[in-house]
């Protein structure tokens, strides 16, 4: 499907609306979401779920899934209600020994810290690899961090603060060599960068839908390697994880090989069909051109804000350190950056403050003249 820039204004209505720029943040649904809520909405209230055909769609998002993220196949994907229950999933259903290690880093969004810090109680370490000055965390300090005892890595494919994007394929060898896993919080990825689990070596990924993949909050994607799927023994357990779980009388306890294990009752089917409809207009569009598109104006909004005098504080030299997330800083003579936020939203421009930087996260649908927009508003 080739889109062309004039014909977004259908898929995304927002862009009639404002200058959004915070898809890091909670994005805004594209139209095709929108239209598959409104579709259930109106089935599950004059029909309820008769003729739908809702759970053969949701055969057809799974196997989407997995070309989004160049997985084996639908077999290795599991629909999760946040991005949170798939890391979890990795930290509670591991078995544990005292002394094991999990590695971080010590900048990570709360969701990829909280459950690892959970099982220091069980005799777990964290070890956390330091953030460098210039906003990059090196490779090969994750790497020397790795141990005999190191069980997991876990690390975000791109840094919530400063859109930093890291090589995942080092860290997963040097994890592998030591008998552990890597697992990825790819929120900040998945659906505006090319996320490829087989070829980074990724074992655990998970990601909600509520950012770059453009779909409402609380319905996410986790995927795990076939190989792990029956090595982690699910946080719930109910009637869904069981193999022939339909037959509801013939109680068998015997789980899932596969990722259907992590999914334990009823769909969050509203959620779930938005999210797929999303995913197809992103695989439609081809997400090698979804990120060239967004690489073309974080590039021109970069190019604008050093011309104006603002300082870059993302890592910006290397081509595959960058993602859709530029942070900055005003010079020190403007004032306060919450203050910047409250006069470009009243020109209906959002970008957000995160940990005292401004940070703007345009998607491929944004256009130039909203970069722009942007650079003059500013002070």
């Amino acid at each position: 499907m080739d889109v062309k820039q004039n014909e977004f204004s259908s898929f995304f209505p927002i862009l009639e609306q404002m200058s959004f720029l915070n898809h890091a943040g909670v994005a805004p649904i594209s139209g095709p979401a929108a239209m598959a809520l409104r579709r259930y909405a109106d089935q599950a209230e004059t029909s309820a779920y008769i003729g739908a055909g809702w759970y053969q769609r949701l055969a057809q998002i799974k196997a989407s899934a997995a070309r989004l993220l160049n997985a084996r196949g639908s077999h290795e994907i599991a629909f999760v209600p946040n991005t949170t229950s798939g890391l979890a999933m990795v930290a509670n259903g591991l078995q544990w020994n005292c002394g094991d290690q999990v590695v971080i880093s010590n900048i990570e969004y709360p969701a990829n810290r909280y459950p690892w810090e959970n099982l220091t109680r069980r005799g777990v370490e964290l070890i956390e690899v330091a953030q460098h000055p210039d906003g990059r965390i090196d490779v090969e300090d994750l790497c020397e961090a790795v141990t005999n005892r190191t069980r997991v890595v876990s690390i975000s494919h791109v840094q919530y603060t400063t859109g930093y994007r890291i090589d995942l394929a080092p860290i997963s060898a040097m994890v592998h060599q030591a008998g552990g896993y890597l697992c990825v919080d790819a929120i900040q990825s998945v659906g505006v960068l090319p996320v490829d689990v087989q070829g980074s070596g990724i074992d655990f990924l998970s990601a909600d839908g509520h950012k770059w993949m453009l779909s409402p909050e609380g319905c996410g994607l986790f995927y795990c390697h076939e190989d792990l799927c029956p090595l982690l023994h699910p946080n719930v357990v109910g009637w869904m994880n069981m193999v022939e779980a339909d037959r509801y009388g013939d109680y068998r306890f015997e789980l899932l090989p596969d990722a259907r294990r992590f999914e334990p009752a009823s769909y969050n089917l509203p959620g779930i069909l938005a999210l797929g409809a999303s995913i197809d207009l992103l695989l439609e569009t081809g997400i090698e051109q979804v990120w060239s598109s967004v690489e073309s104006l974080t590039g021109r909004l970069c190019e604008g804000l050093s011309a104006k005098g603002y300082c870059i504080n993302s890592p910006r030299a290397r081509s595959g350190e960058r993602s859709g997330i530029v942070t900055f800083t005003a010079p020190s003579s403007h004032q306060p950056h919450e203050r910047i936020i409250g006069q470009l939203q009243k020109q209906q421009i959002v970008i957000v403050v995160r940990e005292g930087y401004l940070r703007a996260s345009p998607h491929f649908y944004n256009t130039p003249e909203q970069i722009d927009r942007l650079i003059d508003a500013l002070p």
